[in-house]
């Protein structure tokens, strides 16, 4: 991308996948990005699961009710996981790292997809961090934000129209207040 406003014109939720396994050198890049996002007084609270098993990546597209069944679709899967006795704004600075890894997966010109987790339920009623805890053996204590779909785009998404940004959003100096 030439510049940060073209990569998040062109970034858009992607849900549909080729069937196309991403090179090492790919997944690499990603988590060089990702192990770079900024977090509160540098304390790093976030970590990541990888998945790319087909088995794994159909049981974690019942991770929620709605919104994650395309994930089995997916080459991979980034579970986004933080310990909450690191930092206490572990949300922010995950939240934070999943954008960062969504950013970075169009630049390589990827598609991705953030899957929210966190006070989410499966199909049954389950909470969906429990779910994924168990489906990944991740510890009770440490906490899942997100999964971030990844994979060769198999859908073309028009850009972000620029008509339809909410300037009415913009205050200057005080609330209610746009110039």
């Amino acid at each position: 991308m030439d510049n940060l406003l073209e990569l998040l014109r062109s970034r858009r939720s992607t849900r549909m996948y080729k069937d196309t396994q991403l090179s090492p050198e790919l997944v690499e890049q990603l988590m060089k990005a990702v192990l770079m996002s900024p977090s509160s007084k540098r304390s790093n609270p976030w970590q990541f699961v990888l998945v790319d098993e087909p088995e794994k990546l159909k049981a974690l597209s019942q991770c929620k009710k709605h919104g994650a069944l395309f994930l089995e679709q997916a080459a991979l899967a980034i579970v986004v996981i933080a310990d909450p006795e690191q930092s206490d704004v572990w949300v922010e600075d995950a939240s934070v790292a999943s954008i960062i890894l969504q950013l970075e997966a169009e630049d390589l010109g990827l598609g991705s997809c953030w899957i929210q987790v966190r006070r989410r339920t499966t199909e049954e009623g389950e909470d969906s961090e429990a779910y994924v805890r168990r489906v990944l053996d991740i510890p009770e204590s440490i906490r899942v934000l997100s999964i971030v779909s990844v994979g060769v785009k198999d859908e073309v998404r028009k850009p972000f129209n620029e008509s339809k940004m909410q300037w009415e959003k913009v205050h200057l100096n005080a609330f209610g207040h746009t110039e």
